[in-house]
Order: structure tokens, then C-alpha cells, then sequence
């Protein structure tokens, strides 16, 4: 196999991985080469967090940005005729998933001399960048739209970063960053692949959780992408490896205020398709125009999953429910659980199956809005 690198998946074009990069040169995002996968003999066990997975990187990081992200609690829980096991992934050290993408996004970039990195983010994304970057000793700068809630905003502040709030829509943020970029490095969680190479940790943990097996079905909240295309990465390479015998299906949800890769894959076409967007609750999927849309769209129908969007008062009812078994999450992870219902009314999942759902962050960063929510509910 070829070493890893980076590519232009719409043209081919590679580049070495020992250059700091977060596009190619004609300004596109990039994805990694595909890699061999490891087995379960290459696991690190002596390690309790994602690194135990390392030998599955593209290369070899030898001082890791570590607080312990990953290996996150895999419940079990009733709902309805399902079954379902709920990945909790506020037990990272900022509370959400993007713990996964960052550690190994900034261990890379650290180690190949970055010493300060610029993010847009709505929120959890600029909050994990803030905390690792001030663990491992790099300056954080972070754009977010003037809307984010005031919980994360905070978390950024108290980790040291510089913030600077835009105004408009959440993608003013991202054009803001790529107009900074020529003054601090862009190691946005959206554009930089190794991030994508810390979230494909899902699969590896989930199949490790699952005794060394690949769940049926896997659903979670997706606005940029990230979640799904690292579950994608990871089975694929789990499958090339022999490790499991197939994909799991990988089901998307969204908000259907903000819902554009569900409004491609409805449509049967991965590009763009005029669907209305306006303002909702999960803040954290609200993403207009996704870099990966091509990509994302590949992984759903190669797995044999789909999308499903929620309607503002389905999100949530969910997030109540949620509540009710014990599980207090942020509005976007209440669209993955509201998911269940839906896909099972169509009969994509069922009863006798192992369904994972991924719940991306906590209902404390947004508890204010939640009191509402529930409050009037």
C-alpha cells in the first residue's frame, strides 16, 4: 500500500502529510489516502483513551495532546419495541465528540511545528480546539457566530483562546477564518483530514464495544460531517482488514430547518438541492452548504443507511424523553435519538438488531435553552 497522504478526491491529486495543510492548492477540502486497518492484536491496551487505536494513524505521533478522550460509555437503554445503545460522548473532556478529531487535528499539527491555530466554530468544536490547543501549549484563536450559546463561549475564554464573535449565518464564520488563514494556521475541525483520522475512533471503539463486532446500525447527528464520515473511515478499514464482515448501516439526522444532506439523499444526488433553511434548536448541525456533501452522501448509500430529518417540535419531544431515561443531551444529539422512532416506522431498522446512537455532547451547554424548551413543553 502506498504511504498515506493527502488527497483531492474529486481530482486525485495527492500531497505529502509532512507540509502543515488544510486545503488543496485550488482552495478544495481534502480526505486521507486509504489506509490497511489494524486488528485487535494492535491495540494499545495499557492505554484508556483513543490513542490505544494510534497504530491505525497515518503516521506515527509521538507526544500526543491527551486529557483521555474517548472510550465512552456505550448505554443501553428502552425505547418503544427498541433497544437501542446510546454512546455518550459528554464524557470527553470538553463534553462533546469533537474531543476525537481535535486531539489527534493538533497532535499532528504540534508535532509538525504549528504553534497556533485558527477554528470557526458554532460552538463545541472551538471549545475543544481552546482546550487542546492550551494543553499542549499552542495559541487559539476562535471565530464564532454571534449566536453561539453563551456555555460554550465561555469554555473558549476560560481555556485561554481569543474569541471574536461574527455576525450573519453560521458559514460567515468559516469565510471569516479562510480570510484570517494567511495570518494563523486554519486547523479547522470542518477542512483538516486528521480530523477525520480522530473520529474514525467511533468505529474502532464501538466495534471493540461491541466484542469485537460491527453494530447493524449506527445513527447520529450530522451537520458537517465529521461523525459520519469517521464511523465510515473506520468500518471501512475495519472491513479491509477482516476484522468484521460488513459495514454497519450508517443512518444521518438532521434538523429539517438545516437539512441538506438529507434533501441530496432524498433526491438521489449528491450535490446540492434547493431546500429552505431556517433557524433551529440543534445549533450544532446547522450547516448550510457541507464541504463533504459528495462524500457523505458515498458513505450512506456504500453502507446502506439514509437520513432522516426532525421537525423543530420532534427534537424536542426527544429531548424530553431523553431526560426522562436519565440522559440530559443538547438539542442536536435529541435529533439522533428522535431518529429511532422514524426509521423504525420505516422498517430501515428493527427490534432484533444492534442500533448505536451517538449522542454528541451534553445538555449543559445549553441548559438555559433547554429550561425553555422544556419549561413550555
Amino acid at each position: 500500500m502506498p504511504s498515506p497522504s493527502y488527497i483531492d478526491p474529486l481530482t486525485g491529486k495527492l500531497y505529502p502529510l509532512d507540509v502543515p495543510r488544510w486545503c488543496s492548492d485550488e482552495g478544495k477540502p481534502l480526505m486521507m489516502t486509504e489506509l490497511k486497518g489494524i486488528s485487535r492484536d494492535e491495540i494499545d491496551r495499557g492505554t484508556r483513551s483513543l490513542w490505544r487505536y494510534r497504530a491505525a494513524l497515518p503516521v506515527e505521533i509521538k507526544a500526543p495532546i491527551t486529557m483521555g478522550e474517548g472510550c465512552t460509555p456505550l448505554v443501553e437503554k428502552e425505547w418503544g419495541d427498541l433497544r437501542p445503545h446510546f454512546k455518550l460522548e459528554w464524557f470527553n473532556p470538553t463534553a462533546s465528540f469533537k474531543d476525537r478529531g481535535t486531539t489527534v487535528m493538533l497532535s499532528a499539527m504540534r508535532q509538525l511545528g504549528v504553534g497556533a491555530v485558527l477554528e470557526d466554530s458554532s460552538g463545541n468544536g472551538g471549545a475543544s480546539v481552546s482546550a487542546f490547543g492550551a494543553a499542549g501549549g499552542m495559541r487559539v484563536k476562535i471565530l464564532a457566530p454571534a449566536t453561539t450559546s453563551p456555555m460554550k463561549v465561555a469554555q473558549m475564554h476560560a481555556f485561554g483562546a481569543e474569541v471574536q464573535l461574527v455576525e450573519g449565518p453560521r458559514e460567515e464564520s468559516e469565510n471569516e477564518a479562510i480570510r484570517q488563514s494567511k495570518q494563523i494556521f486554519y486547523s479547522s475541525h470542518n477542512w483538516q483530514p486528521f480530523f477525520l483520522q480522530g473520529t474514525k475512533s467511533f468505529a474502532y471503539e464501538i466495534w471493540e464495544d461491541c466484542g469485537f463486532t460491527a453494530p447493524d446500525n449506527v445513527i447520529m447527528p450530522v451537520g458537517a460531517g465529521s461523525s459520519l464520515l469517521g464511523c465510515y473511515i473506520g468500518f471501512k478499514e475495519l472491513l479491509a482488514s477482516g476484522q468484521i464482515k460488513k459495514l454497519p448501516r450508517l443512518f444521518a439526522s438532521q434538523p429539517l430547518n438545516c437539512s441538506p444532506l438529507d434533501a441530496s439523499f432524498a433526491a438521489g444526488v449528491d450535490t446540492p438541492v434547493a431546500r429552505e433553511v431556517r433557524k433551529t434548536i440543534a445549533e450544532g448541525t446547522a450547516i448550510k452548504s457541507p464541504l463533504r456533501l459528495k462524500q457523505m452522501v458515498a458513505a450512506l448509500r456504500e453502507s446502506g443507511g439514509g437520513t432522516v430529518a426532525i421537525p423543530e417540535d420532534g427534537i424536542v419531544a426527544a429531548l424530553k424523553r431523553m431526560a426522562r431515561t436519565g440522559l440530559f443531551v443538547e438539542p442536536t444529539s435529541a435529533s439522533a435519538a428522535a431518529a429511532l422512532d422514524e426509521l423504525h416506522r420505516r422498517g430501515a431498522i428493527k427490534p432484533n438488531e444492534r442500533t448505536v446512537v451517538i449522542i454528541s455532547g451534553t445538555g449543559i451547554k445549553a441548559s438555559a435553552l433547554i429550561t425553555e424548551l422544556l419549561g413550555a413543553s
